[in-house]
């Protein structure tokens, strides 16, 4: 499928879910993304769920009739992923931030690990049901194609997708903590 589509045969496709023009999205739009993640630091995996969340993110748009071109598409989609993947680095600089603050492993004896441990209990027990479920999962070092399967999840980037989420959740529920804010002050 190599013919150029216009905007709008692209933008009627997405609405209907078309499977060839999501195809031609795929072969037309991808190298531009990946091109652009890899070279900031982003691995396949990155690119895969930065290319899939601006699929979601372009096709929410179009059904909610808040689609505004005011350049072409491939540009727009461009900028969507571009601004998925800084929001991506931003949030992984803040959780580098707060894993580099968790305590040294040959100090088990120390209050400050005690305190810490009881923050990340306190904000799991904080999170959904679901989400705690595919964290434990995953920290037992099942595969996303695993977790998915024993979930039913329909499939393994969705798998990916829900333990991000999950992630996201747990971290702000740890930053929210007044503990973890003592935590910080001490380690300091």
């Amino acid at each position: 499928m190599f013919k150029k589509l216009s905007d709008k045969n692209i933008i009627a496709g997405i609405k209907k879910q078309d499977d060839k023009i999501l195809n031609w999205l795929y072969d037309n739009y991808y190298q531009t993304v990946k091109s652009h993640i890899i070279k900031n630091s982003g691995t396949a995996d990155d690119v895969s769920d930065v290319f899939q969340d601006s699929i979601i993110i372009l096709y929410n748009q179009i059904c909610e009739d808040k689609l505004v071109l005011s350049a072409d598409l491939k540009g727009y989609f461009f900028g969507i992923a571009r601004n998925i993947w800084s929001n991506n680095l931003r949030l992984k600089k803040d959780t580098d931030e707060i894993q580099a603050d968790f305590p040294d492993e040959s100090y088990p004896e120390d209050g400050y690990d005690q305190l810490l441990e009881r923050v990340v209990s306190r904000a799991f027990e904080r999170i959904s049901p679901e989400y705690q479920t595919i964290l434990t999962l995953f920290s037992e070092g099942n595969s996303y194609e695993v977790i998915a399967s024993k979930l039913k999840m329909k499939n393994e980037n969705y798998a990916r997708r829900k333990k991000y989420l999950g992630k996201e959740a747990l971290m702000e529920k740890i930053k929210e903590d007044p503990e973890y804010q003592e935590y910080l002050r001490f380690r300091k």
